[in-house]
């Protein structure tokens, strides 16, 4: 049994795509690069400077740079272009009502990822929140991860052992960043990563839908 759960955001609680593809292909218009909508899938999830270098092979100057760009939609349109997962509210619901503790763990800034629990009214539901920082900083999930665990920590007032907590997330960074700080992890197959990728990303557990997220958690 799971005591103290970590989500990640984006394809695991929402549906951020449209919100997310306009925001990239805005950026890359700035460049002169066009792309279709459904090419810029892969942008959700990962650090989006990662994403400028590893499929528009950007030098990190050149990523940041994209990043800003980015923002600029993102801020203004991007984040309410955005859905929540059919049954969240009611998983939160169910966790909350079995005592489970709950964080957010996301590469999405911090800043970004409050307004969007507030707007969807699930923000009462986190015990702790933590995102990367708008400078750049705590990109990784490992240390997002890290953090979102002290914070929990601190939030409780009680230590938080880490046989006792897991991951939830649909993308490689969220598995690795779990191994990486130390936990289990539960990797959801409807998001954007899929099978394949949470399989050799080594997940812990894989759940097909909320139900049996529910099941694993125990």
């Amino acid at each position: 049994m799971y005591r103290y759960l970590f989500f990640d955001l984006d394809g695991t609680l929402t549906d951020p795509k449209e919100g997310i593809t306009n925001s990239v292909a805005y950026a890359l218009d700035s460049y002169g690069i066009h792309a279709e909508l459904e090419e810029l899938i892969p942008f959700i999830g990962p650090p989006l400077h990662e994403s400028f270098m590893q499929f528009y092979g950007f030098d990190r100057e050149k990523a940041m740079e994209a990043v800003g760009k980015y923002r600029e939609y993102f801020a203004d349109r991007g984040i309410w272009e955005n859905a929540l997962l059919p049954g969240v509210p009611e998983l939160l619901a169910e966790l909350k009502a079995r005592d489970r503790a709950i964080a957010l763990a996301t590469s999405k800034p911090e800043v970004f990822a409050r307004q969007i629990l507030e707007h969807f009214k699930i923000a009462d539901c986190f015990d702790a929140v933590c995102g990367s920082c708008l400078d750049g900083s705590r990109t990784k999930k490992a240390e997002v991860i890290e953090t979102a665990h002290a914070r929990l920590e601190q939030a409780l007032g009680t230590p938080v052992p880490l046989e006792s907590c897991v991951m939830i997330g649909d993308r490689l960074h969220d598995i690795e960043g779990a191994r990486g700080a130390g936990m289990d992890s539960i990797g959801l197959t409807f998001g954007y990563g899929g099978v394949q990728e949470l399989k050799q990303a080594g997940a812990t557990y894989r759940a097909d839908s909320f139900a049996q997220l529910l099941k694993i958690i125990g």
